[in-house]
Formats: C-alpha cells, sequence, structure tokens
C-alpha cells in the first residue's frame, strides 16, 4: 500500500496530494498545462500559485467554469485525435491526473521545455479488483510510467500500488519528473 494520500477519489475543486506534494518543483511563474483537466482542480491550483496554466479537455461543460479565471486559458482541445493539437507549444510542466491515452506520451515528453517537469497519477493494472477504470487501455501496466520517463527524465519520485482514500480503494501509478535541464540540486520537498 502506497499510502492514504491519493487524490484517487476527489471532488472537483480538492487538488491531487501526489500534484500538491510535487508542486514545488513548478516555478511560480511557469507554463502549465493541465491535461484532460475536468472541473480544473489542478489549473486553479496552479493559476494560485501566480502561473500561467493552459487547462484543456474535450469535455466544453467541464471546463466552462475556468473561462474567467486568472492565469488560465481553458480549451475545449479533442486530445485523441490523430493530430497532437499542441505541436506548436511548450511547457514549463506538465500535470495529468486520472487520465491516460498511451499515444500522447511521447508528444507529452517533446511539449516539456528544457527544464520542465512532468507530474501525473492515474491508475494501473490492478484496479480492475476496485470498479472503474477496469479496461486494461486505461489502466497503467507496472512500471509503466517510470520506462516511459527514465530515459528522457530525471526521476524525482515514483510510486505504484493499492491506496486506500476515505471509501475508495484503486490501483495508481504516479512520477514526479523532471526534464534534463532542471536546475541541481533538485528542491527537497518543503516541511
Amino acid at each position: 500500500m502506497i499510502g492514504h494520500d491519493a487524490a484517487v477519489a476527489h471532488d472537483a475543486s480538492t487538488p491531487s496530494a501526489w500534484i500538491v506534494r510535487f508542486a514545488h518543483l513548478v516555478r511560480r511563474d511557469a507554463r502549465v498545462l493541465d491535461l484532460a483537466c475536468g472541473a480544473g482542480r489542478h489549473a486553479r491550483f496552479f493559476a494560485d500559485r501566480g502561473c500561467r496554466v493552459l487547462a484543456v479537455d474535450r469535455d466544453a461543460a467541464a471546463i466552462v467554469g475556468l473561462q474567467r479565471i486568472r492565469g488560465i486559458d481553458a480549451r475545449v482541445v479533442e486530445l485523441e485525435s490523430e493530430q497532437w493539437p499542441l505541436a506548436q507549444e511548450r511547457f514549463d510542466a506538465i500535470v495529468v491526473a486520472n487520465y491516460l491515452h498511451r499515444p500522447l506520451f511521447p508528444h507529452l515528453l517533446a511539449a516539456l521545455t528544457e527544464a520542465g517537469v512532468l507530474l501525473y497519477e492515474t491508475f494501473a493494472r490492478g484496479n480492475e479488483a476496485y470498479g472503474r477504470p477496469s479496461n486494461p487501455d486505461f489502466l497503467l501496466k507496472r512500471d509503466e510510467l517510470l520506462d516511459v520517463c527514465q530515459r528522457r527524465l530525471a526521476i524525482v519520485a515514483f510510486e505504484q500500488g493499492y491506496v486506500r482514500v476515505g471509501q475508495r480503494e484503486a490501483v495508481v501509478q504516479r512520477i514526479a519528473a523532471v526534464a534534463p535541464g532542471y536546475p541541481v540540486p533538485l528542491p527537497l520537498i518543503p516541511h
């Protein structure tokens, strides 16, 4: 078990504990992509920290509340089309929570600036025992995020396994990683 702080069971306003835990890696003035943002809990969190956030989701109704928030550019984007819709854009940080579309992995890594940060948390194999998602297409394989990132990024933290949040049980995988140009030494988690 990896802890009780996972953001598996969440409301529309509470950011993932994993994302919050590693938010210190993201500069206050950074350009952040909140991918498949839903109602924008992470977009709001990073905008409140002074970041410029591009919040994208395919559901226009989900992001309507983000349109008037300072620091957030909310766009309806079809993320699973054949063409990567953000090919000309670069980000100082990319945040993904509870979303998986494997063909996006190379695009996400390419969209990071040379000192960029990737914060990713989603469901993994084994979650089918606890409910949705249960389709293997939407569940990470063992060590999958680690395998995707370790050749291109420096891994700050990686976890995978069973979590319980309130009444919700799940199997998750999560990673915090930085691009090769990230300043060293890496800042430790503030107390």
